[in-house]
């Protein structure tokens, strides 16, 4: 990966967004949330960031988190610490 986050952010990829409902009813494009969870990507230097997170761990966001960026055709967050909720285990 190419892009490096700084500080105490974490670079991460969007889950896909739901297309359906667990009854199988699908989801017009105007009715779609914005994912809350994603996968690291890169975490920037602070060490005590890099002792919680590490690449290919799952976390939950906030709604409005962060800041979107696309690079090589794909989605991408860059997150601050306080702005990751939870890691999934």
């Amino acid at each position: 990966m190419k892009i490096q986050p700084l500080d105490d952010r974490v670079l991460v990829e969007p889950a896909a967004e739901e297309e359906k409902t667990a009854s199988g009813i699908i989801i017009p494009d105007t009715a779609k949330e914005k994912p809350r969870r994603g996968k690291v990507v890169a975490v920037g230097n602070d060490e005590e960031l890099q002792g919680l997170l590490k690449v290919n761990d799952e976390v939950l966001y906030g709604k409005y988190a962060g800041d979107e960026l696309q690079y090589d055709g794909k989605d991408y967050l860059i997150l601050s610490r306080s702005d990751i909720l939870a890691k999934l285990a």
